[in-house]
């Protein structure tokens, strides 16, 4: 089974919370705080593996979650960093995020690697906290949650040269005789349901990766068929060999034909049409004569190709030729990797903490992740802790805040399900 799409869910590891500790042996007097920091949490990362060929792993398995970090313990001891979670995905592989549509990265050479979802950092043990002025701080810092979101994998198939054109004009039997590459072949439309890669190789000639493109019908651009998933295997490619059937043995008009698929790649991708192009004249082993050739070859000439070639891939007459001729282009066309924009580029945002105030019957309501991550910081009954809650409110400009807003000296703050009287 070929499978060239999936949609999987990620989680970086949440980073350990810092620990609250004092140091208490029998010889050491006012010991002090001595709360290790939480350990950071496990990236999600995924990296290019030149030995898969397909996403059919992410059909069974649809959850992936990094390991967290471990919390902090006493004697400064530090939690351990959860691992990272490295995911293999064959070369080609287009990583999207699924809520903005946007790339994340393009995998295309064997150990490429991105970072997915970066981890959680792990909290600060209250042996951190302790200053001159606060000697015991019964408080430390909790972990930071990890990055969690869906991903869409999709996969582009890495050949030199494509092979395009009608279903049953004789791609499958070109591949099959010019390389190991073993693809079903029948004489019925439709036969190639899955993009088949062969190993070109014959004396003379560096050799290259050609793919048969499954069979691209009218209407492929708007997704007719299966058009769509077939037509973004060609992105890749370099070269684009154009099989046509000479033969006209099913009624139908070679010029037309050629025109029709070219119509369908333009409406798909300007950059997809303008690709160079070989044509390869197939089945003249059964043609009664030149002529449907010869008026083809005109035809084209007058369009602009140049590089028309007359074959039979059934007999290999001709094929040669046509192999040099795309291995002499292939060494002119260089190498290029998949062209993003800043337009379709993911950029993560920045993991900002933020609150709002509003008034409701005489209270002040404090709340957001920020409030969250505050409190869960905290311990509200011990009186430092409680200095250290009002220095970060101050410097977070909450206090000025709510001095604009009118407070007054003995009214009532509430920050989730804590409340306390305002006094300047």
């Amino acid at each position: 089974m070929f499978i060239d799409t999936a949609k999987i869910f990620i989680k970086s590891g949440n980073g350990g919370n810092g620990s609250v500790s004092f140091r208490r042996e029998k010889y050491v007097p006012l010991g002090g705080p001595d709360g290790g920091d939480g350990g950071d949490g496990g990236n999600v990362i995924f990296i290019a593996d030149q030995n898969m060929t397909t996403l059919l792993d992410f059909t069974y398995k649809r959850k992936y979650v990094a390991e967290v970090g471990v919390a902090g313990s006493g004697s400064k001891c530090y939690g351990r960093d959860g691992k990272d979670l490295y995911i293999k995905v064959p070369m080609g592989t287009i990583i999207r995020d699924v809520e903005t549509d946007k790339i994340i990265a393009d995998l295309s050479h064997a150990g490429d690697e991105v970072t997915a979802a970066k981890a959680g950092k792990g909290g600060k043990g209250n042996a951190k906290f302790c200053t001159p002025t606060r000697q015991a701080p019964n408080f430390a810092e909790p972990g930071m949650p990890g990055e969690e979101r869906w991903i869409s994998l999709e996969l582009k198939l890495l050949a030199d040269v494509g092979l395009i054109g009608f279903p049953n004009v004789g791609k499958s039997t070109l591949l099959s005789m010019v390389s190991k590459a073993k693809p079903k072949i029948a004489n019925y439309h439709f036969t190639t349901i899955k993009p088949n890669l062969g190993v070109v190789s014959i004396p003379g000639i560096q050799g290259f990766v050609m793919a048969d493109i499954p069979g691209i019908i009218e209407g492929a651009a708007e997704g007719v068929g299966l058009g769509l998933q077939f037509l973004r295997h060609i992105e890749r490619t370099r070269l684009l060999i154009h099989v046509v059937d000479i033969s006209g043995s099913e009624g139908r008009d070679p010029v037309e034909d050629f025109i029709k698929i070219n119509e369908e790649l333009k409406k798909y991708s300007v950059k997809l049409w303008d690709r160079p192009q070989i044509i390869a004249a197939n089945k003249s082993d059964i043609s009664y004569d030149d002529t449907n050739f010869n008026n083809f070859k005109e035809k084209l000439q007058k369009m602009g190709y140049k590089h028309i070639f007359k074959i039979s891939a059934a007999t290999r007459f001709g094929v040669d030729d046509l192999l040099k001729e795309a291995a002499k282009q292939l060494s002119e066309i260089p190498v290029t990797d998949l062209e993003i924009s800043e337009e379709e580029r993911f950029v993560p945002e920045d993991k900002k903490f933020t609150y709002e105030i509003r008034k409701e019957d005489n209270v002040y309501i404090v709340e957001g992740s920020f409030v969250d991550r505050l409190l869960d910081s905290v311990n509200i009954n011990d009186p430092q802790s409680l200095m250290y809650f009002h220095k970060v409110l101050r410097n977070k400009g909450i206090i000025d805040e709510l001095v604009s807003m009118g407070i007054e000296d003995g009214e009532l703050v509430r920050l989730n399900d804590f409340e306390f009287e305002f006094l300047l």
